[in-house]
């Protein structure tokens, strides 16, 4: 235990360096509309690749309880340097938390599940990253309501996956996504997972881009939208996702969280930029300034509370982790686009434009409130937990 956590706090250390480098670029960075392989080969020699693997096969995603708080202060100092890099660098640790908090599969799908949790570790130990592009036109980001569907492939035991799909981050970079179709002959969809190297993008291998990622808030996290027209895809070896998704549940880590950490970084930057320029013109401000500034302190503590309460019930064990995520996710969604408006205010126009990173840090942040599960399905949750 104590060796994992050393390495851990290595690779902490070593994505601080690499975000402070990020940092220093943040003009160049914050024009880009794609990314860029090298950021990603430089978080694999951070060691960042190994959240997709347990200790016990070299990796160091340990306990649930463990490992959340370091895993989304990853992401939270990474985003300080790039956001775009960090969400899609989010979603490799997510998409396989899948196979990483549920550990054991009841019979008869025992050994291969398991089978199937070595095979997915191993891939992420050789360097490959997993994204997902499950999200459907019309589903109003209900994963339940997946239109696609997934037809035995008669040569071998993989299916062939055909529906429109979209949101794909980190299209290009990611070696494998996972997505949702439903099983021909059956009612509710299921996890499927595909092998997207070296595939091309024109249809002739199953997949077809229809949309590129057009920028808008995100800059460069390539969030393409494809048509799949019977793509080669493996099933998830415990076929059946309800009951997966309540093992995952009750391991208790909220999976929205780690993009909520990404978000809690912008604004985290944003603030620490925004204070310096504050106390420079401190005994000029008016009282209108002087109020909204105020607001950006309290709500920016606010939503460092919530962020360090989710982590706390994930460490207490006590059950309530999965509703908490929820609920920090949708309050921080709201807080940071508010922090980011009043940042503006004070500062004056030119924090809005373009020429300065307010303006790019406010669309980054509105981000969150689309991400999964997106605004109305979101709400939806809340209310029926209540």
């Amino acid at each position: 235990m104590q060796a994992t956590a050393k390495r851990v706090e290595e690779v902490v250390e070593n994505i601080k360096e690499l975000s402070d480098r990020f940092g220093s670029e943040r003009h160049e960075r914050q024009r880009r509309r794609a990314l860029d392989m090298a950021d990603f080969d430089a978080l694999t020699d951070a060691g960042f690749h190994l959240t997709g693997a347990p200790p016990d096969m070299g990796g160091i995603n340990g306990g649930v309880a463990e490992f959340t708080r370091p895993l989304c202060d990853m992401l939270r100092i990474l985003a300080k340097g790039d956001p775009s890099v960090s969400l899609v660098a989010s979603m490799h640790p997510a998409v396989i938390g899948g196979w990483l908090e549920v550990e054991e599969a009841p019979p008869p799908y025992t050994k291969a599940w398991s089978e199937q949790r070595r095979t997915v570790f191993e891939t992420a130990l050789d360097g490959c990253w997993w994204g997902t592009i499950i999200s459907e036109p019309g589903s109003g980001g209900d994963p339940s309501k997946s239109r696609a569907i997934a037809t035995p492939n008669p040569s071998d035991d993989t299916y062939l996956v055909s529906g429109q799909k979209h949101f794909g981050s980190g299209s290009g970079i990611t070696s494998f996504m996972i997505t949702q179709a439903v099983p021909e002959g059956e009612s509710a969809p299921d996890v499927f997972y595909m092998d997207m190297r070296g595939v091309p993008w024109d249809g002739s291998s199953g997949a077809k881009l229809t949309r590129a990622w057009d920028g808008h808030g995100m800059t460069a996290t390539q969030s393409h939208a494809m048509d799949f027209v019977d793509m080669p895809a493996t099933r998830a070896a415990w076929p059946d996702n309800r009951q997966r998704q309540r093992a995952r549940e009750i391991a208790g880590r909220p999976a929205g969280h780690l993009f909520t950490s990404v978000i809690v970084g912008v604004v985290e930057a944003a603030v620490e930029m925004a204070r310096q320029q504050v106390r420079a013109k401190k005994e000029s401000m008016r009282p209108f300034e002087q109020i909204e500034w105020s607001r950006v302190e309290m709500e920016a503590w606010l939503i460092q509370q919530a962020y360090e309460g989710v982590l706390r019930d994930v460490e207490c064990g006590n059950g309530a982790a999965t509703r908490s995520g929820l609920l920090c996710k949708e309050a921080v969604a709201e807080l940071s686009d508010s922090v980011m408006q009043r940042i503006s205010k004070v500062l004056g126009g030119g924090a809005y434009s373009r020429s300065s990173p307010y303006g790019f840090w406010l669309q980054d942040v509105r981000a969150l409130g689309f991400l999964r599960p997106p605004w109305g399905f979101a709400f939806d949750r809340i209310f029926d937990g209540s």
